[in-house]
């Protein structure tokens, strides 16, 4: 009997070794892929004083992300704000979908290359939009026929 426990003992040694590295290669490819990537956004900050009927600068979205634009009029009559989640496809327009400032918010949504398209209100009064520039642009415009507007815009990707 001592013979046989002698043996059992020799033999489960090299499988107990063997158990402990199986244990430890699935062990590290669990915790390997169980990793999370956490990256710092990045944003931008525009600031505009439009006069009325006039157009700030172009901004190029980063492109094939999505990308949160928010925009806020600020001081004045026309106070508000509107927000869209937006994709920049090169050379093919934008795609948002959002929500218009109030006073009478809704949902706003589209996909358009065209100038001038409508994106979202950033003021009260709905005269303060973000609309499409070209394919690759979007602008903030003062469609106010009697004011002039202090607006931001701020880019989240």
């Amino acid at each position: 009997m001592k013979a046989i426990t002698m043996r059992i003992q020799k033999f489960s040694r090299p499988g107990v070794i063997l158990m402990a590295a199986v244990v430890a290669i699935i062990t590290s490819i669990v915790v390997a892929n169980a990793t999370q990537t956490i990256t710092t956004p990045n944003a931008a900050f525009i600031s505009y004083t439009l006069a009325k009927g006039a157009s700030g600068a172009a901004i190029t979205p980063t492109t094939s992300r999505s990308v949160l634009v928010m925009g806020c009029c600020v001081g004045g009559l026309v106070q508000g704000v509107g927000q869209v989640s937006l994709q920049h496809i090169p050379s093919n327009g934008m795609v948002w979908v959002g929500l218009e400032s109030p006073s009478s918010a809704a949902i706003t949504s589209g996909r358009s290359a065209t100038a001038a398209t409508h994106i979202v209100f950033i003021d009260d009064a709905h005269q303060v939009v973000i609309e499409v520039a070209s394919a690759d642009t979007i602008r903030v415009h003062n469609y106010s026929l009697d004011a002039t507007v202090a607006a931001n815009v701020t880019l989240i990707w």
